[in-house]
């Protein structure tokens, strides 16, 4: 479990095929304190540590986690949101966040808004009955506030304001237009949805 607070920005330093791809992060986090088998939210996505050293941790990352990930999330160089699990007693920062991708946007533009930018994401037409203004959003491992949300035929674009402080301690200060993205829906829209489907089948 987590909240969606980034708290470092690692960098893939190298991949290897071994049955699943074993995937080795740099970071900046004291691997001494990180246990192995600890989860860590790497850019959203809930991943196991199976080995560490000195500023490193490596994760095994499965091909069908691959298969559910923004593409070209797992190459060497790529940086990555790192967010360590929550532990009982910790602030609850941003909104609960489990780490589980549930569909791929598309950044579609990012303007200038006072000192932020104005990001628009298309995502897939199924997320659209989770998505509400002013209600939270996962976008690769971070916690955010919609603003506008708008449906359009075979999409869903949806709209965030990323302050400063945001762009410079995640991996949103290189955000560009066309760049895949996680995203993973808030849990309680979830489980309103599943409630009011069921709701639904029964009348």
């Amino acid at each position: 479990m987590f909240t969606g607070i980034v708290t470092d920005i690692g960098t893939i330093e190298a991949t290897e095929r071994q049955g699943d791809l074993r995937v080795r992060i740099a970071t900046a986090y004291d691997t001494a304190g990180v246990d192995l088998g600890a989860s860590v939210s790497c850019s959203g996505v809930c991943l196991t540590v199976v080995d560490k050293g000195p500023g490193w941790f490596a994760f095994d990352v499965s091909g069908e986690t691959i298969s559910r990930t923004a593409a070209g999330q797992w190459e060497a160089g790529r940086k990555l949101n790192l967010e360590r699990a929550l532990r009982l007693g910790d602030e609850l920062g941003g909104h609960i966040v489990t780490g589980h991708v549930d569909g791929i946007g598309t950044v579609a533009s990012i303007g200038i808004e006072g000192g932020s930018h104005r990001v628009t994401i298309a995502a897939p037409r199924a997320l659209a009955p989770y998505l509400a203004a002013k209600g939270s959003i996962t976008v690769d491992g971070v916690s955010l506030t919609v603003n506008a949300v708008r449906d359009t035929a075979d999409a869903c674009e949806f709209d965030l304001n990323i302050i400063p402080h945001t762009a410079e301690v995640t991996t949103f200060g290189g955000l560009a237009p066309g760049q895949p993205v996680n995203l993973e829906i808030d849990v309680l829209a979830r489980y309103l949805q599943r409630m009011e489907t069921l709701r639904a089948q029964q009348a």
